[in-house]
């Protein structure tokens, strides 16, 4: 194939999807580190092989995956179509797969024995690059248990691959990073050692959802909502991200990190984040994280001593999901009998800034719940003068901005209108915005594009992650040094979660938004 992957150029190239244009990046070639694994078949596969499906990578790439496994480039690739097929059913084409296939390459190699790094990967890409013509352009993607982490990237470096050479090295690194302050900071001193801070990149594939990249262009690009952001005319916000699904075949990580590790420390975080900032002064990777994490330092720490004011936990146990029985957390596989894992939590944060003194941000998060739901919810303060009191009993629900993240994505406003027929009878009213049917590119598909062509936008960065984990690694110790049994479960599987977070927004005369 040597001198007939396609022609390079130096002009960026760009492909229609949509209504939009997407640049198409450079060549390059992709080292996926734990290519056996379930990460690289249901999620990175299937995502690449839709972005080369529709022409939004270059013909100059190639991807080689490297794993503990024993097998062949033959075995490899039969492995992946399945993998395709099956998480693409309808979008698999049998007349293309050829062409894509003959591009995956496959090494056994040993993640903690650097010779294996000089004779899987060193000699092995080379001849690989001669032949795509990918102008020494390497991604080296993480999908390994985190375990695994440090070794790579020392066993990267002392291979010679990690530093810059003919075209660009990044690294790919993907959650958990760290378990608690302490180990990010260890996992970010070995990376510092190893790579340059350009040169990583910190995934939360969040960030790559279509409605929370538009959150920033809803926010700043509408002159008519920008003015209202604030604590003069919102009363607080609701962030929801459930799922009524359990744990799966995750008993071994779960165990261990439980729903703070796995849902707040990142994702809770970043939309907390992105739906508070201040407008940057450009749209730029940089100057956005910036932003984000001033609001990640205004966050008021904890008070340790009134925990249960401003966080509630729970833990599933059995109930009914879409009218089947489900088993509880402590009956799940792999889970101890007598498990204090929490599966549920709920938190009230206060950011202490300008903009949003004295207004509560409630998030929520947890599994097995009655609905998978994901959005963010803007809730209004009242009218300050209720004309209609002589006429209407009761207070009149506020006004409320739903961003929907996931399922259903997009956007609503819910407002108060007159009802049709009566004298005075208000109906609350909705107007919306799905994006579900201009949505082309799924999170990892944006997050593969985003890191080929060096964006930094969709990606976190160093002091972002410290920051996060500095203000919840407290909140963990105290929650796991806990004496006494855990009142679990505490919530059915199918229900909105336990009794205890309920109480965590009523207290303060609010309520959650129906799952």
């Amino acid at each position: 194939m040597e001198g007939t992957a396609g022609r390079i150029t130096d002009a960026p190239a760009y492909q229609t999807i949509g209504s939009c244009e997407v640049e198409i990046p450079a060549p390059c070639c992709i080292v996926i580190f734990g290519a056996s694994g379930d990460l690289a078949k249901k999620k990175l596969m299937p995502a690449l092989y839709r972005l080369f499906k529709n022409k939004l990578i270059p013909e100059e790439f190639f991807v080689l995956g490297a794993a503990r496994t024993e097998m062949d480039d033959g075995r490899f690739r039969e492995s992946m179509q399945g993998a395709v097929q099956k998480e693409l059913p309808g979008e698999f084409d049998h007349s293309l797969w050829p062409e894509f296939s003959e591009r995956l390459y496959y090494a056994s190699l040993d993640y903690t024995v650097p010779e294996s790094f000089v004779g899987s990967l060193k000699k092995r890409l080379p001849p690989l690059e001669k032949k795509y013509l990918t102008r020494g352009n390497r991604i080296f993607y993480l999908a390994v248990p985190p375990e695994v982490f440090e070794p790579v990237i020392f066993n990267l470096d002392r291979a010679g691959m990690s530093r810059e050479g003919n075209g660009y090295t990044r690294i790919v690194i993907e959650k958990p990073f760290g378990w608690d302050l302490d180990s990010a900071k260890k996992l970010n001193s070995v990376l510092g050692r190893c790579f340059d801070e350009e040169q990583i990149f910190r995934i939360d594939h969040y960030l790559a959802k279509e409605t929370v990249q538009s959150i920033l262009m809803f926010r700043f690009a509408n002159s008519i909502f920008e003015p209202l952001w604030n604590r003069r005319y919102i009363d607080h916000v609701q962030i929801t991200v459930a799922e009524s699904l359990g744990i799966e075949q995750r008993a071994g990580y779960y165990e261990r990190a439980g729903i703070v590790r796995d849902m707040f420390q990142n994702h809770m975080l970043q939309l907390l984040a992105l739906t508070a900032m201040e407008p940057p002064v450009a749209f730029e990777a940089d100057r956005v994280r910036d932003e984000k994490v001033k609001v990640l330092q205004s966050i008021r720490p904890f008070p340790l001593e009134r925990l249960g004011e401003y966080v509630a936990i729970g833990q599933y146990g059995s109930g009914l999901i879409d009218g089947r029985t489900v088993a509880g957390y402590r009956e799940e596989a792999g889970v101890a009998g007598a498990s204090a894992t929490p599966t549920f939590a709920a938190m009230r944060m206060m950011i202490d800034n300008w903009r949003w003194n004295g207004v509560p941000f409630y998030l929520r998060s947890g599994k097995r719940l009655s609905s998978r739901r994901t959005e963010i919810s803007i809730h209004f303060k009242q009218t300050p003068h209720l004309m209609f009191a002589k006429d209407i009993p009761g207070p009149i629900d506020p006004n409320v901005l739903v961003l929907r993240v996931q399922p259903d994505e997009g956007i609503g406003l819910i407002f108060q209108t007159k009802k049709p027929g009566s004298r005075i009878c208000l109906n609350p009213a909705s107007m919306d915005f799905s994006y579900e049917a201009d949505i082309q590119l799924d999170a990892y598909e944006w997050v593969l594009l985003e890191c080929m062509t060096g964006d930094h936008m969709l990606f976190l960065r160093q002091d972002g992650v410290e920051m996060t984990w500095s203000l919840l690694t407290p909140v963990i110790e105290k929650l796991e040094s806990a004496t006494g049994p855990r009142q679990f479960p505490n919530y059915a599987a199918g229900a909105a979660g336990p009794r205890e977070a309920a109480l965590l927004i009523e207290r303060d005369g609010r309520r959650w938004r129906p799952l």
